[in-house]
């Protein structure tokens, strides 16, 4: 897939060498997660709002409700930086200095506005879909009045980048002989229990992918 292009606002410029600006490793570290941290400014002051989202091609969405303060300060679109990141261990060097994590992460640049009224009911089910492949079809779909109270914004990613970071410490030399103990604990989000809420309905499928999933990680959930 082709490169997004490479900005002040998305270089890396620290540690370039563990950034990428494809759109096949910004995709992998999106699609592992379900929230996102959306970052935007109104009326001078800054805000993080952690949110689930949804990818579609190049365009992201995410829900919140229409009384929001993102949504109040709509007009004209919103400029935000959307970020997401998975930790996958914790890297113990034998100084203090050289400690570091393992992790992927992704920073997208783009402008917020809101879905059209007409097309919220299908982007909810999209997210339906996201969440629980199926499930569209099972849970009773939103009233009138419950789509009039939630508001769906969408962001095509205009710049992104990737920062990764892998492997054992990076120890100095003069260190390698110190008397400590040095490497990497391994960290992932896993499936846990899937608890059912009320008697069993014979008949009634479980929630998938998640049923059977447990112990799994979230990377081998979305990458069947």
């Amino acid at each position: 897939m082709p490169d997004f292009p490479i900005t002040d606002r998305n270089r890396a410029r620290r540690l370039p060498d563990r950034a990428a600006y494809d759109q096949d490793a910004v995709f992998a570290v999106l699609d592992a997660a379900l929230v996102a941290h959306i970052g935007y400014v109104v009326d001078g002051q800054p805000f993080v709002t952690p949110t689930a989202f949804w990818r579609a091609g190049t365009r992201l969405y995410w829900h919140g409700s229409v009384a929001s303060r993102m949504h109040r300060a709509q007009a004209g679109g919103l400029p935000v930086c959307v970020t997401v990141t998975h930790l996958d261990g914790l890297v113990l060097a034998r100084s203090a200095f050289n400690h570091s994590l393992n992790y992927r992460s992704a920073m997208v640049f783009g402008v917020a506005r809101p879905v059209p009224e007409a097309d919220r009911a299908a982007a909810l089910e999209a997210f339906m879909e996201r969440l629980c492949p199926g499930r569209s079809v099972q849970a009773r779909p939103g009233s009138p009045s419950e789509l009039k109270q939630t508001a769906v914004f969408f962001l095509d990613i205009e710049e992104a980048v990737v920062k990764t970071r892998s492997g054992a410490p990076h120890d100095d030399p003069e260190d390698m002989g110190l008397p400590v103990w040095a490497g990497v604990v391994t960290l992932a989000l896993r499936v846990g229990a899937i608890e059912r809420d009320g008697p069993e309905q014979p008949g009634v499928p479980g929630p998938q992918p998640w049923e059977g999933a447990q112990g799994q990680t979230f990377d081998q959930v979305f990458g069947k």
